[in-house]
């Protein structure tokens, strides 16, 4: 077991450099995922969410759920378009595009608030007065930006798996 430990320490810190820009966001902060708490649609609109985060639920296992479900099923608290379920109670979702994703608590607390909408933006993006566009800054070398995204996903998949050990 300490030589597991050892491992993924020496790894993260080989890695460390590539983890640089990327965030845990925890959902809720301090309160984490409960009902009747927290406004998660608030929380989130004070988050920056970029591709290569990782967007972290924690609750009293075997009392909640995490689901991603699509705009509909967020919409309804329904599990309409589910792409993923995490019910450890210390979840990590690794954000590896730029898109909106849905999540739902799937123990029928989605009704009383248990639900968040994330939007993930490319780091790459251009910030104006008008909002992102939606065209990357390529004025420095763009492999090297995309060399970048993909290190952080790689990094980010290994503290999921370290995580899991743990």
């Amino acid at each position: 077991m300490a030589s597991r430990v050892l491992l993924a320490v020496a790894v993260v810190a080989g890695c460390a450099v590539g983890l640089s820009g990327a965030t845990i966001h925890i959902v809720g902060g301090n309160h984490g995922w409960n009902p009747n708490i927290i406004n998660y649609t608030l929380w989130s609109r004070s988050q920056t969410f970029f591709v290569g985060d990782l967007i972290s639920f924690r609750y009293q296992n075997g009392t909640h759920s995490v689901f991603e479900v699509n705009e509909t099923g967020y919409g309804s608290c329904t599990m309409d378009g589910v792409a993923g379920n995490w019910t450890s109670g210390k979840d990590f979702v690794p954000l590896v595009e730029p898109r909106r994703y849905f999540f739902i608590c799937g123990n029928g607390f989605c009704q009383a608030g248990m639900k968040v909408a994330v939007t993930v933006i490319d780091q790459d993006f251009q910030f104006h007065d008008h909002g992102p566009e939606m065209e990357p800054d390529c004025a420095a070398d763009c492999g090297t930006a995309a060399a970048s995204v993909a290190a952080r996903l790689m990094v980010t998949a290994l503290a999921v798996a370290i995580a899991a050990l743990a």
